[in-house]
């Protein structure tokens, strides 16, 4: 340090202090962009939602090397006048707010900072016309304005950014590549597009010249919210999430909630099929999809993540857009009441599910299925059937499986404490009917005579069981194979939940409280759920300063360790903002009760015990998979058998 910098302590450090300057509008344009636009997709989705707000119909988009070089929007809008071009590019000028009331706000933009940013760090020509008016255009490079010009233009409004970052070249070191920067447009569009299905969507890359390549298209959808809705999303997340997704439509206290949810089967590796929206604004938001994930929760393994499209429709005095720059995130006047309306809301459309299980599980068992032909050479020839419509890559479970996979034995709950007994108790309430040994090969007695018509079932009349642990059905157009093992544990475990919610979760007291020491705001934040946390049998309450005592554990768990367990709660309240942490160990339990209790691997069924398997599971929601998430079973209808061996 230079011997003439003040430094801490130095008596002469008020003579040499820094002096406030005022920034000048350059500077501050490149500090404002440096928040709003991070990377060429920022910068889309800032002149796509300006071009929503203008009332366009059809946006083109056109980009050259990951809109590094080119980022052009067109729209059909309303346009501008040559006396709001100007104006249009001055910081913190906007037409979408009245006054000051940023609690009113009814389009995607609202800070007039957008253009003025994008005018600072590149090459920005606005080429605008709007009703009776001549068309004109305005040139910003760099911060330096140009004067207004007259310009060719019949409608709309045409923006076009080039040389992004050419100002401020540090920016440029810490793009991705063209491809990555390409990959992250195109999400940020069909983002907005499932925002505004009535707006029609075009992407092109225009990186090799000429007219480029159209890599996302769109069309204007009208009639019904959720026919629309529903075509969208299958021209956006594709026809198999549409097919496998559930309509919800629930109200509560003025809060709206719609879209598509997917079934459980229906899941992916990331959590990168989850899309929300409030008042058509997408947003990422911890707590919103901390609901989600939490409507999921006993449907799926912690590796496997849920598929949505949902739209939060509200007044906007109830929620503030005004807490980040690129307006990602949102806060609701009662986060509670929205995180409830979205798992409530759910929970009961994948009740109303029933069995219910995704088609891409029979697609894929059909794309698996090969057949060998004789070639004219005489050897043999890999015949496999055209799989377009089923979805090779199966974004399901099922669909990932490796070839060659081999499912892992059934889990074997360890001996704990009271464990035998529990299982005892509800194994017990499985089947009444004794097992009867039956012979290698000895038929079934007439399974579908047991139950008259019942091919016109959803699952369908037994027909037979094969390995001991499959069951084969037949439907009224196709067949059902049902892993008899994973679909009666999830029926056990439907059973176990049920009467935990009729009778509690018990509680075990404990014979000296332990007593937890923790900081002022762990201790209001735990104190702030042990209602909630009583329901499942832990019982805390305060005890004196910043202390705790755990009075009460859940008496399924056995003994615990109180203290890990409440740090381990603490610390899902803070990432999260909810603890799902006694819950998922209490049903953990109930779930290896149920493997316990459920009808093993390798065990001969007879025809009505066969058959009342496939009824139960008909009249039980979540049915159609197991514990895990994974498929109970897998049905093919009559046609896509026949086609597997050239019958069509």
């Amino acid at each position: 340090m230079s011997s003439a910098e003040p430094h801490i302590g130095d008596k002469n450090a008020l003579n040499s202090r820094p002096i406030i300057r005022q920034l000048d509008d350059s500077a501050i344009n490149r500090i404002a962009a440096g928040e709003v636009v991070e990377r060429p997709a920022s910068a889309v989705k800032e002149l796509v939602e300006n071009a929503i707000d203008a009332g366009a119909a059809r946006i083109t988009v056109e980009i050259a090397d990951g809109g590094k070089t080119l980022i052009r929007v067109t729209d059909d809008g309303c346009g501008m006048t040559p006396e709001d071009l100007p104006l249009a590019l001055s910081r913190h000028a906007t037409s979408k707010i009245d006054g000051s009331d940023l609690l009113n706000i009814h389009t995607f933009g609202f800070r007039g900072e957008a253009l003025p940013s994008l005018g600072a760090v590149g090459r920005l020509t606005i080429a605008s016309r709007a009703a009776g008016h001549e068309a004109a255009q305005i040139r910003v490079s760099g911060g330096k304005l140009e004067p207004v010009k007259p310009a060719a233009l019949r409608a709309g409004t045409i923006v076009e950014l080039r040389d992004l970052f050419f100002a401020t070249p540090a920016r440029l070191k810490f793009m991705r590549t063209d491809r990555a920067e390409a990959q992250a447009i195109g999400d940020t569009v069909k983002r907005l597009a499932m925002a505004e299905s009535s707006v029609g969507f075009t992407l092109r890359d225009v990186s090799g010249g000429g007219e480029g390549r159209v890599t996302f298209r769109a069309d204007p959808l009208s009639g019904d919210l959720f026919d629309a809705l529903h075509g969208r999303l299958a021209s956006v997340l594709g026809r198999e999430f549409a097919e496998n997704a559930l309509k919800i439509d629930a109200t509560r206290e003025g809060i709206r909630l719609y879209g598509y949810a997917a079934l459980p089967t229906y899941s992916r590796g990331a959590a990168v099929a989850q899309f929300l929206f409030v008042n058509t604004r997408p947003v990422k938001d911890k707590m919103l999809t901390g609901a989600l994930r939490a409507a999921y929760f006993d449907f799926l393994s912690r590796d496997r993540h849920p598929a949505a499209a949902l739209f939060i429709d509200c007044d906007p005095q109830l929620v503030d857009v005004n807490v980040h720059p690129a307006k990602s995130e949102v806060r609701f006047r009662d986060p509670g009441l929205a995180r409830g309306l979205i798992v409530s809301s759910l929970r009961h459309a994948l009740a109303e599910a029933g069995h219910r299980a995704s088609t891409t599980v029979a697609g894929a068992t059909l794309g698996a299925m090969k057949v060998e032909q004789p070639t004219a050479s005489g050897a043999p020839r890999i015949y496999q059937m055209d799989r377009s419509s089923y979805g090779a890559r199966s974004t399901s479970f099922a669909g990932q499986q490796p070839e060659g996979f081999t499912p892992a034995p059934a889990y074997q709950p360890p001996a704990a404490p009271g464990f035998a007994e529990l299982a005892g108790l509800y194994s017990g309430q499985v089947t009444d009917a004794p097992e009867v040994p039956m012979a290698p090969g000895q038929p079934l007695d007439a399974p579908e005579a047991t139950v008259p018509g019942a091919e016109a079932l959803p699952l369908g009349a037994a027909r037979g069981q094969v390995h001991e642990n499959y069951i084969i059905a037949q439907t009224a157009d196709g067949m059902v194979i049902v892993d008899q093992h994973a679909a009666h544990e999830r029926l056990v475990y439907e059973k176990l939940k049920r009467q935990m919610a009729e009778n509690g979760v018990a509680a075990q007291a404990l014979l000296i409280p332990e007593i937890i020491e923790l900081s002022d705001n762990d201790c209001a934040c735990l104190l702030g759920v042990a209602d909630e946390l009583a329901k499942f049998g832990l019982g805390i309450e305060a005890f004196g300063g910043n202390a705790i005592a755990v009075r009460e554990t859940p008496a399924i768990l056995g003994e615990v360790n109180a203290e890990a367990m409440i740090k381990d709660i603490l610390d899902e309240l803070s990432d999260q903002g909810e603890s799902q942490l006694v819950q998922a160990r209490v049903e953990a339990i109930l779930s290896r009760v149920a493997c316990h209790g459920s009808i093993r691997s390798g065990r001969r069924m007879r025809g009505e015990e066969m058959n009342a398997l496939l009824r139960e599971m008909e009249a039980t929601p979540h049915s159609g998979q197991c514990n895990h998430g994974r498929p109970t079973y897998v049905e093919l209808k009559l046609a896509d058998i026949e086609r597997l061996f050239g019958r069509t």
